[in-house]
């Protein structure tokens, strides 16, 4: 009976089964593999600990298992506290020439100026409710629960960073923020809304800050006044709709 049993379970049939009703269920489907149990969450951590019970041949017992674990992830982001449905607004910053500079200043100056320039920027982050998703060589994903708290934190890290100084040279960010609702993988956002603030802080120009009309829409004029960005290209910019309004932020 026991060796029946084993046989069912990992009978190709048996695991396609239970594959095709957690695509029926609420949540990730493919919940379980490294990228979505990466979090820090509870589900997350279950997941991996799930991983390291099973072997590597898939069975029908690890996809009903993961299958739970799914429905109960879904469940807690429906009830605000996963992140993956809720509103965020994402900000990119990269550090304007730095390619070129530290060529000149070889590799122990460019870590130094890096590592001062992540001291200079991520408390200031978290200083205003906000997450470093990941750092990307030269820059940074963040998000924040608000436009207007992503702002603030921007015009912070764009003081601290003008305080920096590595062999006479001073670093200047450029920065891209918008406000959508990003699909939550893991620690990590995925989807058009972070390709957007990606785009936008590519086209930055140094020490400015390009937002989307949907982050714009959740400032106050009085504080946070912008101008249109009319020389932006939306055409043709990878991952940015036609349609984006693009606009300069003039923090004061």
């Amino acid at each position: 009976m026991a060796d029946r049993s084993r046989e069912v379970n990992r009978n190709p049939s048996s695991v396609d089964l239970v594959r095709r009703v957690r695509r029926a269920l609420p949540g990730d489907a493919g919940f379980g593999d490294p990228l979505s149990a990466a979090g820090r969450d509870g589900a997350g951590t279950i997941a991996r600990v799930a991983g390291r019970l099973f072997d590597d041949h898939p069975t029908a017992t690890r996809e009903m298992t993961l299958g739970g674990l799914q429905v109960w992830h879904a469940l807690r982001e429906r009830a605000g506290r996963g992140g993956g449905t809720r509103e965020v607004t994402i900000v990119f910053t990269d550090i304007v020439g730095f390619s070129n500079w530290a060529m000149r200043a070889g590799d122990e100056d460019a870590l130094v100026l890096l590592r001062r320039v992540a001291a200079a920027t991520e408390p200031r982050v978290r200083e205003h409710r906000g997450t470093v998703v990941k750092r990307l060589g030269d820059g940074m994903m963040a998000v924040f629960p608000s436009p207007a708290l992503a702002l603030d934190a921007v015009v912070d890290c764009l003081a601290g960073v003008a305080e920096v100084e590595v062999s006479g040279w001073t670093p200047s960010l450029r920065v891209g923020v918008h406000t959508g609702y990003p699909r939550r993988i893991g620690d990590d956002y995925l989807g058009t809304d972070v390709n957007i603030a990606a785009r936008l802080a590519e086209k930055a120009g140094t020490s400015e800050i390009l937002i989307s009309e949907t982050t714009r829409a959740g400032l106050d004029p009085e504080r946070v006044p912008t101008r249109p960005k009319r020389t932006f290209r939306r055409g043709g910019v990878k991952g940015v709709p036609d349609d984006l309004s693009v606009h300069v932020a003039l923090p004061r």
